[in-house]
């Protein structure tokens, strides 16, 4: 099971982010699909939500709003498509449409990004498909930044909440110019959570294995940086090819260095085989992964009999709440079939999006629009009011009203830094073999964690 936290630790990751900022501005299961899914979600009725049927909004423009999502369904990722797809949609289609902001129920498509790319895909979207909420941006972002700036600024579109944009620097994002909000903080925060757990091990030093996908590539870059500041010595790292069927290799390699723990930053897929090749080389040890080694992808590739034979295998995440939000998303999640056969409400991959698209649609109902312009300002005045709420149903009903609402989510306060980053709680989580199931086991301290973060995050510098 997991933990419950207190106001204390919300507020204190909420002031993480906010000092991150602050500082920096002075500033990744199922069977894979090789083409895009669309899917409309229609509005219904009634629902578990306790939502009324017919929106008090006086919008008189019915026009749906569309969620272009950036998807996997090919390439590293794909295997994890079907799931993240069904995280998205989960929000919407079972809660946000039976009473949909302004009236306007949301449609998403989901473009594979895996073959064509992260731009074209959302240059797809975009043109074609006249999104109105670019969901997602992520590793690729900076090939077609310039292109989404200059759209923003002629046409205020597209709205862009992302749960897998913590690649992008942190001091960029969560203007009405840049509307980029983030869900799980930054990637190089996955690597200062390893490193600084690896030193509650008692670990002296440190090996480290990466895939050549660019978030990966920043949380290793990150980590490397982060060792030496808490007392860690880094032995090695191998770069490794973003897929392949072994890594024996490169397990050889590392294991030769004898490090105290091993961090393992790669797709679930491939993190899995990775762990597997580390048994089959003889070698237990403590193992470090990221948080996308969550998914059941990762356990089923690695195999109970391999995770058994090492001391602990561990990845990074983000905790949830014991309030009201969590009451009500975790037996929707899983009393529903269809998403609880993905995986647990516990998945925070699923928390963290649906926080992220309840809060986008609370924010366009605040705004009374879906233009930029509008909507980036609202997305802080829906997490930020005197009010507290915590379900779509309530939170709308008290905007319509004329309250300001502080949305309280599954993560927690819902609140951003000034460059859109999303408080986060950091955890700690470990695989059991003999369950297979994994529980979180630890919580990171927050200060030591900005400490560090603060000197190895990447900031974005203008050419």
């Amino acid at each position: 099971m997991m933990t419950r936290h207190s106001r204390p630790l919300r507020l204190l990751g909420y002031l993480t982010i906010l000092t991150m900022v602050a500082a920096a501005c002075g500033t990744g299961g199922g069977a894979s699909s090789a083409s895009p899914v669309a899917t409309s979600a229609a509005p219904v009725a009634t629902g578990s939500s306790g939502a009324s049927a017919a929106p008090s909004s006086t919008s008189g423009d019915k026009t749906p709003i569309v969620v272009g999502d950036l998807a996997y369904f090919t390439g590293p990722f794909g295997p994890n498509g079907p799931q993240l797809a069904a995280e998205a949609e989960f929000p919407i289609k079972e809660v946000i449409n039976l009473d949909p902001p302004l009236g306007r129920p949301i449609t998403i498509i989901h473009e594979d990004i895996g073959t064509v790319g992260e731009g074209q895909a959302a240059k797809k979207l975009l043109e074609q498909d006249g999104a109105d909420i670019l969901l997602s941006p992520a590793h690729e972002y900076f090939t077609y930044r310039d292109y989404i700036l200059n759209l923003v600024k002629e046409e205020d579109r597209p709205l862009m909440p992302s749960v897998h944009g913590g690649v992008i620097p942190g001091n960029i994002g969560g203007t009405a110019a840049e509307p980029l909000f983030r869900a799980q903080g930054l990637d190089e925060g996955v690597g200062v959570t390893d490193i600084l757990y690896a030193q509650t091990l008692g670990a002296k030093s440190v090996a480290i294995i990466a895939t050549q996908t660019a978030g990966f590539q920043l949380i290793a870059d990150a980590a490397a940086k982060a060792a030496p500041l808490v007392g860690l010595t880094v032995l090695g790292r191998v770069d490794a090819p973003e897929s392949a069927t072994s890594y024996r290799a490169e397990v050889q390699k590392a294991a030769a260095w004898k490090a105290d723990a091993l961090l393992v930053l790669a797709p679930p897929a491939e993190s899995g085989t990775v762990v597997k090749n580390i048994a089959e080389a003889g070698l237990s040890t403590n193992v470090l992964l990221e948080s996308g080694s969550s998914e059941m992808e990762f356990y089923n590739t690695a195999t109970a009999a391999a995770i058994a034979t090492q001391k602990a295998v561990l990845f990074p995440g983000f905790g949830h709440q014991d309030n009201a939000a969590w009451k009500f998303f975790q037996p929707l999640w899983d009393n529903n079939p269809k998403y609880a056969a993905m995986n647990p409400a516990t998945g925070f991959f699923a928390y963290t999006t649906y926080d992220l698209l309840i809060i986008t649609a609370l924010a366009i109902e605040k705004a009374g629009s879906t233009k930029a312009s509008a909507w980036a300002p609202a997305m802080y005045a829906v997490t930020s009011g005197a009010n507290e709420c915590y379900t779509y149903a309530d939170c709308i009903a008290m905007i319509r009203s004329g309250k300001d609402i502080h949305y309280q989510g599954v993560t927690g306060p819902g609140t951003f830094s000034p460059s859109g980053v999303n408080a986060v709680t950091n955890a700690i989580f470990q695989w059991d073999a003999k369950t297979g199931k994994y529980a979180q086991i630890a919580l990171v301290d927050p200060a030591k964690h900005l400490e560090i973060l603060n000197q190895v995050a990447k900031k974005y510098v203008a050419p």
